[in-house]
């Protein structure tokens, strides 16, 4: 039987805390990768701790959104760095997309569809006229335009996104704890996986409080 995969977000500006984060969740019973974001790469010493990480999976989410020419430029500046996965905006176009694709080699590139802290009424908002669901299946099929390899989005659009793409699945959003936070389309571990997810990302409900026993935690619901 295949591993539960698992993204933890290392969501902090300390390497101090970054090292704690990987050093209290290690495990042999789940496959785990690293997810950095925006905060942990703009710090101090983000990058340089980054370029020292070996025999980690490493998930870079930037959530690039850019022309062509400077996500081309852009992924050939994070060479030196040992990254599995990296994000970009889907709304960045298919001609962006493409040329992010084309630059990637080794790095699997993921596509954000609509983040998890946005519901039906932001969209409107925003300007779209598009539901979540008809929106993220509308970028799931760009993703595929683009031969992109994997695709973000929530729980709760992963079957409408299976419909049409047939890579990986990084789904956010996800809830051990009974716990408000800034996202609304949520889902438990075990919901995710049985949707089709392939990978899930945790942040808080691991790295917040005890890690060892957060993580203990998370194995006990997964078994469950």
């Amino acid at each position: 039987m295949n591993k539960k995969k698992i993204f933890i977000a290392v969501d902090t500006n300390k390497v101090s805390k970054a090292k704690k984060i990987i050093r209290d969740t290690q495990t042999k019973k789940i496959k785990i990768g690293y997810k950095f974001g925006l905060e942990f790469f703009y710090s101090k010493d983000g990058r340089k701790f980054l370029s020292s990480l070996k025999n980690k999976i490493i998930f870079l989410d930037l959530k690039l959104n850019d022309i062509p020419n400077t996500l081309r430029s852009a992924i050939k500046s994070l060479k030196n760095l040992r990254i599995a996965y990296l994000t970009v905006h889907l709304s960045s176009g298919l001609d962006a997309l493409k040329a992010l694709k084309k630059e990637s080699r080794n790095i699997k590139i993921a596509g954000v569809t609509t983040l998890t802290s946005l519901d039906n009424k932001d969209l409107k908002e925003i300007g779209y006229n598009k539901k979540v669901n008809e929106l993220v299946k509308h970028q799931a099929i760009l993703a595929k335009k683009a031969k992109l390899d994997a695709i973000i989005c929530s729980g709760h659009e992963i079957r409408s996104v299976k419909s049409v793409f047939n890579k990986e699945i990084i789904t956010p959003g996800i809830k051990i704890q009974n716990t408000k936070n800034d996202q609304k389309r949520v889902m438990k571990p075990k919901d995710a996986f049985a949707a089709g997810s392939d990978w899930l990302v945790i942040g808080r409900s691991i790295t917040k409080g005890n890690i060892k026993k957060n993580i203990q935690n998370l194995l006990e619901v997964l078994e469950d």
